[in-house]
């Protein structure tokens, strides 16, 4: 039996590609092209396809919400993200997403083909080195959290994270629905316990950390 395929690429070009590629795999069917991500979701409303091969880029890089969306939806089918590179939020964002398979533009397209294969029969196929660097970096704040949680309180970490993104008081008072004089006591406390000085060297503590 097939592996039935809707493939997504803003670039036509890389889409004509894709489609000669699957002809030419007697078990692979392809359903349909997508230059969108509004395609996408008509396409899939319509058709159950085993796989999705989607640009990360589509729509201006809304790829990784598009699979939010599929995900909140309880979608069935199984997604490869198609990048030219992946940074390590964006690594992170894929395995709590529970994509299926990473695969980076600049490689062979016989590769391609074995991760379709490899993903169809329950497997994963993922990019080792952007793989091993999101673990790192999710191990990292996984410790960095821990320890915090014996420093801070819930609320005083989570006003540290939204410093070390660059927020000013006033924005994290909006944000989390405080006065900015709440917001400027729980800085001040935060300095204390870190024994940190100014909002920078709380950054550079937070980003070593592996916080933000």
């Amino acid at each position: 039996m097939s592996i039935t395929i809707v493939a997504a690429d803003a670039h036509p070009v890389y889409l004509l590609g894709l489609k000669q590629l699957i002809s030419t795999q007697s078990n692979l069917e392809l359903l349909d092209c997508c230059s969108s991500a509004d395609k996408v979701y008509a396409s899939l409303s319509q058709k159950q396809p085993d796989i999705l091969l989607l640009d990360l880029n589509i729509d201006s890089g809304s790829g990784m919400q598009l699979i939010r969306t599929l995900r909140s939806k309880k979608d069935q089918q199984k997604i490869i993200i198609l990048s030219h590179e992946l940074d390590d939020e964006q690594t992170m964002d894929a395995l709590r997403l529970d994509v299926q398979g990473v695969v980076l533009k600049h490689m062979p397209m016989h590769l391609l083909v074995q991760s379709i294969h490899k993903v169809a029969n329950g497997g994963q196929w993922l990019e080792k080195n952007s793989l091993g660097r999101a673990f790192e970096k999710m191990l990292q704040r996984e410790a960095g959290a821990r320890r915090l949680a014996t420093i801070l309180t819930n609320r005083e970490t989570e006003v540290m994270c939204l410093v070390a993104q660059g927020l000013t008081n006033r924005q994290i008072a909006e944000k989390l629905i405080l006065s900015e004089g709440t917001v400027k006591i729980h800085v001040h406390n935060i300095y204390g316990k870190l024994g940190i000085n100014n909002r920078v060297d709380l950054t550079l503590y937070a980003q070593k950390k592996g916080i933000v």
